[in-house]
């Protein structure tokens, strides 16, 4: 990849910046120019290419602005990573707030690698919060919308945790709300019944270990995908546990995985409290557990938010509809049951 360096402020108030080849223009411009057009939307800027040459033209700090953006994004070319609106929108808020510097922090450390060779780093500043308090806590909850990454960096850490041999195995848990007491009468066997509510873990992991590894270590046992029904009487030592979903746990389920943990075991609950699918009126184990655990030390809990999301942004301005109509239900006399 070449290097797109060689920026200078102009007495025009211009950026000229200079390149080796076109490749890094095409990524940094998008399809049909989508990603500048959103920088001179946000940053009030005109950006031309000229002769090989990208022209930042406008007033002074509108062009800082537009200059910073380009520069990170040029990191992020230069790595592969894709570019999108949403990653670019993240990025200027991050420089309108003086963050810049924790950008290039997250952005700089890889968190694993798949087994394709591609580098995982965290893309928001709640993401790499969300990392470093798996890393420091015996156990972290992490409540967020759809997109956060959640299930995806918890993985990642899973996996890098056995690499290391941090952990001795890998085990992988979801209430299955739907099938509830019906789940033994499905035919197969245990992951047969349960693979609908697990497939997403089953996605991360193959993605992360491509699928021979991930059933090899299956057969082993050194890597365990079971309902959460199945944890009742274990003790899990020497394991990075992952419970998703767990807004679908009533009191009593959560109280009995929490009490499972064993020596020298790293635990991750995952979950998005606007999102249960218990019965109406049956209290979410994850609220309770937030609410009864957040002061207890070696307990971490991180809130992503709307922000965090790195889906499409269409993802995320969905999310932040359903927030605001949540948060102004109250007020029309509408009860609200998130």
């Amino acid at each position: 990849m070449m290097e797109m360096g060689s920026l200078r402020l102009q007495q025009s108030q211009e950026f000229e910046l200079n390149a080796d080849s076109m490749e890094a223009f095409v990524s940094l411009f998008g399809l049909n120019d989508q990603n500048i057009a959103l920088i001179e939307q946000e940053c009030n800027v005109h950006i031309s290419l000229h002769d090989n040459k990208l022209i930042i033209s406008g007033e002074e700090d509108q062009i800082a602005c537009a200059h910073e953006a380009i520069y990170i994004l040029q990191k992020l070319i230069a790595r592969h990573d894709p570019i999108d609106r949403t990653r670019i929108r993240y990025i200027l808020s991050m420089i309108r707030e003086g963050n810049t510097e924790q950008v290039f922090d997250f952005l700089e450390k890889v968190i694993a690698v798949t087994h394709r060779g591609k580098q995982i780093t965290c893309k928001t500043i709640g993401q790499q919060q969300y990392v470093d308090a798996i890393r420091n806590h015996t156990l972290t909850f992490a409540i967020g919308p759809a997109g956060t990454g959640k299930t995806y960096l918890a993985m990642a850490m899973a996996v890098m945790a056995l690499k290391n041999k941090e952990a001795e195995r890998i085990i992988l848990t979801r209430p299955a709300v739907e099938a509830g007491e019906k789940l033994g009468f499905l035919p197969g066997d245990l992951a047969q019944k349960v693979d609908p509510y697990l497939r997403p873990l089953y996605d991360a992991m193959y993605d992360f270990m491509g699928p021979d590894s991930y059933t090899r270590l299956t057969e082993r046992g050194i890597i365990e995908v079971a309902p959460l029904a199945y944890m009742r009487g274990r003790t899990l030592s020497d394991a990075f546990i992952i419970m998703d979903e767990a807004q679908n746990t009533t009191s009593e389920q959560m109280k009995m995985f929490l009490t499972r943990i064993g020596f020298h075991s790293r635990v991750v609950v995952t979950g998005d409290v606007t999102q249960t699918d218990l019965p109406f009126g049956k209290k979410s184990g994850l609220s309770e557990a937030i609410r009864l655990l957040r002061d207890i030390p070696d307990i971490g809990i991180i809130e992503l938010t709307g922000r965090d999301i790195v889906r499409h942004e269409l993802v995320q301005r969905i999310v932040e509809a359903y927030e605001a109509s949540s948060r102004s239900a109250p007020e029309r006399g509408v009860e609200s049951h998130a």
